[in-house]
C-alpha cells in the first residue's frame, strides 16, 4: 500500500467501488423509493468492496451489526492485502435519489489502522472552510456574525459577498436567521452533508463556509476528503439524550465537549473516492451517452493535495440493483 504502484492500485479499486454503487443507485433516481435506493446501493458497494485487495474493517458504515444487511461497523471486507480501516457511505442522499434532487454521492475512504475516529451514529455540529486561510480563522464556539466577519476580512471581501452552505432542516432555523442577518448569502441543500463540507474547500463550488449539524459518520468521511485536499473543519458531537451518550460511550468517547479538527477525525495514509449519483456542487451525476452509462468521480490521496477527476463510460448490461440485492 505504501509503494506508488500499490497506492495507485488502491485508488483505482476504491473508485471502481463508488462507480459500481452509483450506477446501481442511479437506476432508482426519481422513483420515490428511498429504501430500495439505499438497499440497492449498499448491496452494490458490498459486492465491490469484497474484491478490493485489502484486509479491511469497516469503521464507518451503514449501521451496527444486526441493524443492516450490508456494511455494518466491524465487518471485514476485501480479498486480502494490507490491513486498513474503511469508512463508507454507499449512498449519501437517499431522499435526493428518490426525489431526483441534487447532491447524491457514493463515497468510500480507506486509511491505515486507527485512521478514522470511531464515531457514533449521532449528530455532529460542523464548521468548515477552505485551505487558503489562516489557521483557526473561524471558531465553532463563536457566533456566525463573528465568524463571517473574520472570514470576509481574511478574503478581503464584504460579508455580503460570502456564501454559506447549510442543510435545509428545521433544526437550522435559528442558524439561518443569524446568517441572513449578517447579509451573507445562503446556499440551502436538501441533502448531501459530505459534499457540503467538501464544497467549502472547493474553489469552483461557490461556497465559502459550511455551517450546521449533520451526521457524525458523514463528518468523518468529509474529514477524510479534507485530509487529502486541505481545508479546515471544527466539529463537536451533539448529544440529544441518554441513547446518544450510550452510543458515544460504546465508541470509547468520554469527553462530550471535545472539539474535533479534521485531523482528529481522519488522519494518516488516507485514500478518498466519490462518484456522483445526481449532479451536485462538486460532481456530475450518472448520465446516459447514447445508451452508455457515464459516471463522474473524484479521487484524492493524502499528501498529494491534488484532485483527479475520472469520467468513465461503462459499456455494461445494466440490471436492477433490487434484483441483485
Amino acid at each position: 500500500m505504501n509503494s506508488p504502484a500499490g497506492r495507485f492500485s488502491l485508488v483505482m479499486q476504491a473508485v471502481r467501488a463508488t462507480e459500481a454503487t452509483a450506477l446501481a443507485a442511479a437506476e432508482l433516481i426519481g422513483r420515490g423509493d428511498e429504501r430500495a435506493a439505499d438497499e440497492g446501493a449498499a448491496a452494490a458497494m458490498h459486492r465491490a468492496l469484497a474484491e478490493i485487495s485489502v484486509d479491511g474493517t469497516i469503521r464507518i458504515g451503514e449501521g451496527a451489526q444486526g441493524e443492516t444487511r450490508f456494511l455494518h461497523v466491524g465487518e471485514r471486507v476485501g480479498c486480502g492485502g494490507p490491513t486498513v480501516d474503511v469508512a463508507v457511505m454507499a449512498l449519501e442522499g437517499t431522499t435526493a435519489v428518490a426525489r431526483g434532487e441534487a447532491n447524491a454521492l457514493s463515497v468510500v475512504a480507506i486509511a491505515g489502522d486507527g485512521g478514522f475516529l470511531n464515531a457514533p451514529d449521532i449528530y455532529m455540529d460542523k464548521l468548515a472552510v477552505g485551505a487558503d486561510l489562516p489557521a483557526d480563522i473561524v471558531d465553532i464556539d463563536e457566533s456566525p456574525d463573528r465568524n463571517l466577519k473574520e472570514l470576509a476580512r481574511a478574503r478581503r471581501v464584504e460579508v455580503r459577498d460570502l456564501t454559506v452552505c447549510i442543510l435545509d432542516r428545521p433544526r437550522h432555523a435559528r442558524l439561518i436567521s443569524e446568517v441572513r442577518a449578517t447579509g451573507a448569502r445562503i446556499k440551502l441543500i436538501s441533502d448531501g452533508d459530505i459534499s457540503g463540507v467538501i464544497a467549502s474547500a472547493w474553489p469552483s463550488a461557490g461556497v465559502d463556509v459550511y455551517m450546521g449539524v449533520g451526521g457524525a459518520p458523514h463528518g468523518v468521511l468529509a474529514a477524510a476528503a479534507l485530509a487529502c485536499m486541505g481545508g479546515q473543519m471544527q466539529s463537536r458531537l451533539v448529544f440529544r439524550g441518554g441513547d446518544d451518550r450510550r452510543a458515544a460511550a460504546e465508541c470509547g468517547i468520554t469527553d462530550e465537549d471535545r472539539r474535533y479538527t479534521a485531523a482528529d477525525l481522519a488522519s494518516g495514509d488516507v485514500t478518498f473516492a466519490a462518484t456522483g449519483v445526481t449532479t451536485g456542487a462538486i460532481l456530475q451525476g450518472v448520465r446516459l451517452d447514447r445508451g452508455v452509462p457515464v459516471t463522474h468521480s473524484l479521487v484524492l490521496r493524502a499528501g498529494r493535495k491534488k484532485v483527479r477527476y475520472i469520467e468513465a463510460h461503462h459499456r455494461i448490461a445494466r440490471r436492477s440493483p433490487v434484483d441483485e440485492a
